[in-house]
């Protein structure tokens, strides 16, 4: 079984649009083109079961429209998604996102601090973070851009030793273009990390070093779809220097255990 704990997907009314604007962010190319249909398809041809799939509101007013594509999807396809609706910090209605969100029967709320523009240890988001802490509802974060000051590694340590009871995912290894500093400061402090963006990037013997620094019972696989593909993302994982029992925690049990699948 392969559980793929971080696949982005939008409507297929905007699915161009939406995997243009994340090319020219990262300045990369995208492998696929973000429609929940690709993915299933995907998933069918490479073997990869259930998908966690979510958006991000890059302001307040798209935070329902988004919640509620997702937990469509999830409801047309329950046996193969799982969903995170998402929240933004500029919210005056916080709390009742965070309440639509898992009401919908999503599982959590994806957070991206460079695109909606706030570091992850400010006042704003710290309110965030302690309510969902409070209501012990998941966060999933995309952690680590040397280009931005958002949402360093170190900002992420700040939260998890204000928090330490929050639930919170750190994708890309826990600090993309980060991985270092990453290793350095968040191991030790609860968080759960994907593999996501980072198999492009590292070497096998380093990325299995971070990966066992944090802890192999806290590490998920994610390919971050559709910058890759999710089948040759779990390929290459199976590639990396790992014993069977950890590309078996990683590829699937740990997600089974997290998310009670």
């Amino acid at each position: 079984m392969i559980f793929d704990a971080h696949a982005h997907v939008y409507a297929e009314t905007i699915a161009e649009r939406a995997v243009a604007s994340i090319r020219d962010f990262y300045d990369l190319p995208l492998r696929c083109d973000g429609t929940p249909s690709t993915l299933l398809s995907i998933g069918n041809e490479y073997g990869v079961s259930k998908f966690l799939i979510h958006s991000v509101a890059m302001t307040p007013r798209q935070i329902r429209h988004i919640d509620e594509f997702i937990a469509h999807c999830v409801d047309s396809h329950p046996d193969r998604f799982v969903g995170f609706g998402t929240v933004h910090p500029d919210s005056n209605t916080l709390v009742d996102d965070i309440d639509y969100a898992i009401s919908l029967g999503l599982r959590g709320v994806k957070i991206h601090p460079d695109m909606q523009k706030f570091a992850l240890d400010e006042p704003r988001a710290l309110r965030m973070f302690e309510m969902l802490e409070e209501k012990q509802v998941p966060v999933f974060i995309h952690t680590g851009d040397k280009r931005f000051p958002f949402s360093n590694p170190s900002r992420m340590a700040n939260v998890m030793h204000r928090f330490p009871k929050l639930t919170a995912i750190c994708a890309h290894l826990g600090g993309w273009s980060e991985w270092d500093e990453a290793a350095e400061c968040l191991t030790g402090t609860g968080v759960y990390v994907d593999t996501s963006s980072s198999t492009y990037a590292l070497k096998p013997s380093r990325m299995v070093e971070i990966i066992r620094a944090f802890g192999v019972d806290h590490v998920l696989y994610g390919s971050d779809y559709p910058m890759w593909n999710p089948g040759h993302e779990a390929m290459r994982l199976r590639t990396l220097p790992l014993t069977e029992s950890e590309k078996a925690k990683i590829l699937y049990l740990n997600a089974k255990t997290l998310f009670n699948l």
